[in-house]
């Protein structure tokens, strides 16, 4: 079905890519200002598409309540709360961000591996949050890594695989716990990569046959994926937009804490903003979950079908 909010969605688009072609031009003159550039452009929509009350700010570090400073991020949703003394300091304090992204003009393989890489350190470096499946597989923070377009541009390139082979060569070098993975990259036109994650599968269920035991194993397994929902993918709409992803991955990670975006996140999924997509998923033992929480969750007393519980059977 297609609607009007995918007419504004692919505006944004194609104003991203109309600004990397402008960007490009003078890209090699002076990197710099053309890094910046591109980091505003993200900064932009974001704050013209995510709620008033957020500040979006670029360019700061992120110091956590354990003394650690993470890498410069490029573009930082702070919470309403955040207080306006601290706003230009360009050291964030941790419990004050909601989201950080790295921004790229023309994304590589490395730029995906230092990114997941951040992830994890910054995410290892926040408070660790006990008492639900939920708490336990989300830190807390949302980081992703954005750009306008890729440089695998060859007539024979797949940058779609080799963006997932990056991602998942630096996901298993760099990511000891689900809680560690980056939530979401983006490139504006190609695809939006979204973490996903099951809290366990129990060989307690009744539905838990051989067949099942030998994808999961004779223990049960929780699992990490990362999502890739492409333009021109398998069974996807002609009017899909990564954008639209990212923002609907976006508004539905927010809403745990701000229950007023939860009817536009509603909103976004029955107009399948998010797209159709597939991904390949990681394996993870009981041992990932504390111990207060550990019984319960390998007995499958989870949730299915309610949105924001957090017992839920996949997040």
């Amino acid at each position: 079905m297609d609607h009007d909010i995918h007419d504004f969605i692919r505006r944004s688009q194609k104003e991203l890519q109309e600004e990397y072609v402008r960007i490009q031009k003078r890209a090699t003159e002076d990197p710099g200002t053309a890094g910046d550039q591109g980091e505003e452009n993200w900064a932009t929509l974001l704050r013209e598409w995510l709620p008033r009350y957020f500040q979006v700010v670029t360019k700061g570090r992120i110091l956590t309540d354990s003394g650690y400073a993470s890498p410069q991020m490029d573009v930082i949703v702070l919470y309403p709360s955040y207080p306006k003394i601290l706003v230009d300091k360009k050291l964030y304090l941790s419990g004050g961000v909601a989201a950080a992204f790295e921004c790229k003009i023309t994304l590589t393989a490395s730029h995906v591996k230092d990114a997941v890489e951040t992830s994890a350190a910054l995410k290892c470096a926040l408070p660790k949050r006990e008492g639900s499946p939920y708490k336990e597989l989300h830190a807390g923070l949302i980081y992703g890594l954005l750009a306008h377009s890729h440089s695998w541009n060859g007539s024979n390139s797949k940058p779609t695989e080799n963006i997932e082979s990056a991602l998942w060569d630096a996901d298993a070098r760099f990511v000891s716990h689900p809680r560690e993975c980056i939530d979401s990259i983006t490139v504006s036109d190609l695809a939006t990569w979204s973490a996903s994650k099951m809290t366990f599968l129990s060989p307690l269920m009744p539905f838990y046959n051989d067949e099942i035991k030998k994808i999961y194993g004779p223990k049960g397994s929780a699992t990490s994926a990362y999502i890739c929902q492409a333009i021109g993918g398998d069974r996807q709409e002609d009017y899909f937009s990564p954008i639209g992803s990212l923002l609907s991955g976006l508004f539905s990670e927010l809403a745990w804490n701000f229950p007023d975006m939860r009817q536009f996140e509603e909103y976004f999924r029955k107009v399948k903003l998010v797209g159709s997509g597939q991904g390949h998923m990681r394996l993870w033992d009981i041992g990932i979950y504390s111990e207060k929480i550990r019984d319960r969750v390998y007995r499958g007393q989870l949730s299915n079908g309610i949105p924001y519980d957090e017992w839920h059977v996949a997040f």
